[in-house]
């Protein structure tokens, strides 16, 4: 059991090989670099390193809770979530949460094909991807197929946005530390707007988001892409990318120039900057949203739940945690209660500000 700054650059190696082995897209997520970042702003990460036969065979990143309550790495921000195994190695659930004193592990961002924790999964969930692996070309044409209507448009915004505003520019690796500043900004708005929580409030979130922007490495690198108009940033994206996934994470834009759907301007300007980086698939990640039905290509699924261990830790696990998720899960499934859901929490949130 090692803090994740405690492994060695062999292990890291490792970790590394394991992941490209496996028949899983390469999600940023999933690499030691994020787990590394996130073992700095968050003191209870840990890496359970998993020996057999006298060699590494796996590696389970988690953060530890009280009473052993383990979560996923990352949990509530990380879009993709499990164990780093070999293929031919399978561990008993249980015996490897005993082995790492844990009662519980919790997820809401599984992998799909992580067949240790899977059965584990109350949950399945949604993500969103976009395919461009057969270039940008190929994705547009299947865009004017499925939604000429879609395309059409968005792309005439576009050009009324650069007439009416300034010369449209984007920048798929932008490295202003201003821009991300703005970005933040924007999304804390964003989810004030709607009566979300502000995930920036959290300082440990503002400083990982901070500590990703300045990673470079091959698998994990920290991206942020941003349309300007007229000189001035009006949509925004961070996320990660490795060789092969662009990880969207937190999109916004100025509400200034709604109109101009700058958001949409901006994922298809990214669509077309990660394929000629030879990048073939954009997560959009879990949750229903107009944008994402617009511009998806195909669905993942991703699981949420809990691995547990009969004890008192898995018991107040359930307590703590299943009413609450029933309740949303109750909610997400019948769409007209998702929708005065939103109504409620866009008017509480005007309450609040007023």
């Amino acid at each position: 059991m090692l803090r994740p700054e405690e492994l060695g650059e062999g292990e890291r190696e490792h970790w590394r090989e394991l992941r490209a082995k496996s028949q899983a897209p390469r999600n940023p997520f999933m690499e030691p670099e994020f787990t590394g970042v996130v073992g700095r702003v968050r003191p209870r990460a840990r890496v359970a390193v998993v020996y057999d036969g006298g060699e590494a065979a796996g590696f389970l990143p988690h953060e530890r809770g009280t009473l052993g309550q383990g979560r996923a790495i990352g949990l509530g921000v990380s879009d993709c979530q499990g164990a780093v195994l070999r293929q031919d190695f399978a561990p008993h659930p249980r015996e490897l949460l005993r082995a790492c004193s844990l009662s519980s592990l919790a997820f809401d961002n599984l992998e799909a094909g992580q067949e240790l924790l899977v059965p584990y999964a109350a949950e399945e969930h949604t993500t969103y991807v976009i395919d461009v692996g057969q270039g940008y070309e190929a994705y547009e044409e299947a865009l004017r197929e499925r939604s000429p209507k879609f395309l059409k448009t968005t792309l005439a915004k576009e050009r009324r946005l650069g007439r009416q505003v300034g010369d449209v520019r984007f920048v798929f690796d932008e490295r202003d530390p201003a821009a991300l500043r703005t970005l933040m900004e924007w999304k804390s708005a964003q989810y004030r707007r709607t009566g979300r929580r502000d995930r920036f409030a959290q300082e440990w979130i503002s400083r990982l988001v901070a500590r990703l922007a300045e990673t470079r490495a091959p698998e994990c690198t920290g991206t942020l892409s941003v349309l300007y108009a007229g000189g001035r940033p009006v949509a925004a994206h961070f996320g990660l990318r490795s060789a092969t996934v662009l990880a969207c994470w937190f999109p916004a834009y100025d509400p200034e120039f709604g109109k101009y759907s700058p958001g949409l301007v901006l994922h298809l300007r990214m669509a077309r900057a990660a394929a000629a980086e030879g990048i073939g698939l954009l997560d959009m990640g879990r949750g229903p949203a107009e944008y994402k039905d617009s511009l998806k290509t195909g669905e993942l699924p991703v699981y949420e739940g809990a691995a547990t261990r009969p004890g008192v830790g898995a018991a107040l696990h359930r307590l703590g945690r299943e009413p609450a998720r029933r309740a949303h899960g109750f909610v997400r499934e019948r769409p007209r209660l998702a929708s005065l859901a939103a109504r409620t929490l866009r008017g509480a949130a005007r309450l609040r500000r007023s």
